[in-house]
């Protein structure tokens, strides 16, 4: 085998990377760790000769003179040509694209971090455009899942048990909006749209009735769980298993309303030991209003993702196929809830001071909290059944526009209350009575702006800061509640405050239907009762009260021990 232009054999690579020196026109691709191996042979081979060379075997010949003059002029050229053969190599070995290999692995770093791994982020080797498409996908899927779970854990979450807590709480909201999908033509769309005030009026009552059985039963039933909480959150989530089987087979029959009641009891039900349990798995780096914003703002990202994943299997498979979907999350749900800290069937730390098993009276701090969440659900209940009236009535003739100025007023509301329960994660609120205060002043402002300036644009405004207050207050009224009830009666206590919101929205939507479509006649009625609620809850605040009220008993002490009973 001869020796080709600059000394070098047949097989040893030159010329542009992958082509094959002695193969010219034919494709040939260098070994990724040909340069490494070279230099790590040369290495290898100069540290043998230095052990084996003694330390006194090379004299001087004499002063400035070599002792073989032309062997000294040989070794130089070799050395010469060989540290330019070795750059070329490297420049094409650095330009191709290699797996690293423990020799390349500097000390205490993690060689699982390569190719092949969840994280890595090398592109592939050939470039083509699906090729970097999907490694760009999943690149970007990779950093939104790190940012999630940094998110989830935030805060010390994780050692706390709330991470897990919020995973549950997630799959909540999910099995909510898949069913909103698949009952959407049935139950939700067609009275939202104001299609016949028949069909508001059974919406109305449907959005009620759960709330009959949580509060005088669920919620005392609840209080009576010392033990077995996270499997009562498990059974919330395992019969609406069965109830979506059901509601997908009986889809077209009278089954369908029963099972969708059911629903609506069980997510209800979940909410109120949700808040119950809450202080249980409460970091110490947060608050309660922190926490509750927290899980409200997961909660409805939730929603977004799984509800337009429903809307995909209700586009192919139909409405029973969103059903069969709303199943599966449930069901998942069920085996999320069981997996929650331990902490929560715990009751160590709490001081029952509630006695006897009877209604324990709600401290001040409560009552205007309830006060200023309700007339603000009135606002939001109002809004969603009128502006869906007027809209249909001022643009009979063309369904699209109708459906466009529909989506920018729940769009507007949707955006509202997420950005307000991002904001109570964020913020750190120390006297939410206030804030409360000052969500229904904000509410009450934008009405009589909107009573004033009639219009789409003011309300689609209306739905975005009426739902930012909305969610704002509602995460301070259940701190409120989380920390000036005691833990024996603290569902009871959420169970009574949901129903009173519950009733406070269906009292504005019946206003909605009730008015006549005109924007400052609604508008203006609206604002005159929310001025007298603003009244009543500055009033109350302060110890006072426009409503006649029974004498109060004991005012219950904070439930927790480290929960301070501020203001």
């Amino acid at each position: 085998m001869g020796l080709r232009r600059n000394g070098h054999a047949d097989e040893e690579p030159a010329g542009r990377p992958g082509w094959g020196a002695g193969r010219r026109g034919r494709r040939s691709r260098i070994p990724q760790d040909f340069g490494d191996r070279r230099r790590r042979d040369q290495r290898a081979d100069d540290h043998e000769a230095a052990s084996r060379r003694p330390a006194d075997a090379e004299t001087p010949a004499g002063p400035g003179e070599p002792e073989h003059p032309a062997d000294e002029e040989r070794g130089g050229t070799e050395r010469a040509a060989s540290a330019q053969h070795t750059a070329t190599t490297e420049h094409a070995v650095r330009d191709e694209p290699r797996d690293r290999t423990s020799e390349d692995t500097a000390p205490g770093e993690d060689t699982r971090s390569g190719r092949g791994r969840w994280d890595a982020t090398d592109p592939p080797r050939k470039l083509t455009i699906t090729r970097v498409a999907a490694w760009r996908g999943r690149q970007l899927t990779r950093r939104a899942m790190r940012l999630f779970f940094s998110a989830a854990h935030a805060d010390g979450a994780a050692e706390s048990g709330l991470a897990r807590f919020t995973y549950a709480v997630m799959l909540n909201y999910a099995v909510d909006a898949a069913m909103a999908v698949a009952l959407a033509n049935t139950l939700f769309f067609s009275a939202a749209t104001g299609e016949s005030k028949d069909k508001v009026a059974l919406y109305l009552l449907i959005t009620v009735a759960p709330f009959a059985v949580i509060a005088p039963v669920i919620g005392p039933a609840l209080d009576r769980l010392r033990q077995g909480r996270r499997t009562a959150l498990a059974v919330s989530f395992g019969v609406r298993v069965l109830l979506a089987a059901v509601m997908a087979l009986n889809f077209d029959g009278w089954l369908l309303y029963p099972a969708a009641l059911g629903c609506m009891v069980l997510s209800k039900s979940f909410g109120v030991l949700k808040a119950a349990m809450t202080p249980r798995v409460l970091p110490r780096a947060i608050n309660l209003t922190t926490a509750n914003s927290r899980l409200t703002t997961f909660g409805l990202a939730a929603g977004g993702v799984f509800g337009a994943a429903a809307s995909g299997f209700a586009w192919l498979l139909g409405s029973p196929g969103a059903l069969w979907f709303m199943a599966a999350l449930a069901a998942f749900g069920s085996w999320l809830c069981l997996r929650v800290t331990p902490r929560v069937e715990s009751s160590a730390g709490e001081r029952d001071v509630a006695g006897k098993r009877k209604r324990t009276p709600l401290s001040p701090h409560v009552v205007v909290a309830l006060w200023g969440n309700g007339g603000i659900r009135v606002l939001t209940g109002f809004l969603t059944l009128f502006a869906a009236f007027v809209i249909k009535e001022s643009t009979r003739q063309d369904p699209f526009l109708q459906l466009v100025l529909l989506g920018a007023v729940g769009g507007a509301a949707g955006l509202g209350s997420f950005a307000g329960n991002a904001a109570g994660a964020r913020m750190r609120f120390s006297a939410p009575d206030r804030l409360i205060v000052s969500c229904l002043g904000a509410a009450l402002a934008i009405t009589v702006c909107a009573a004033v300036l009639a219009g789409v644009p003011v309300a689609v405004a209306v739905g975005l800061v009426g739902a930012t207050a909305s969610a704002l207050a509602k995460v301070c009224l259940d701190a409120v509640v989380q920390r000036d009830v005691t833990e024996r009666a603290r569902a009871s206590a959420f169970g009574r405050s949901e129903t009173i919101l519950q009733l406070s929205w269906v009292f504005g939507g019946a206003l909605g239907v009730l008015l006549p479509p005109v924007w400052w006649i609604g508008f203006t009625t609206t604002a005159a009762i929310l001025a007298l609620v603003l009244t009543q809850t500055i009033i109350v605040g302060r110890g006072g009260s426009l409503v006649p009220r029974p004498r109060r008993g004991h005012i219950p002490r904070p439930g927790t021990e480290r929960v301070p009973a501020g203001p």
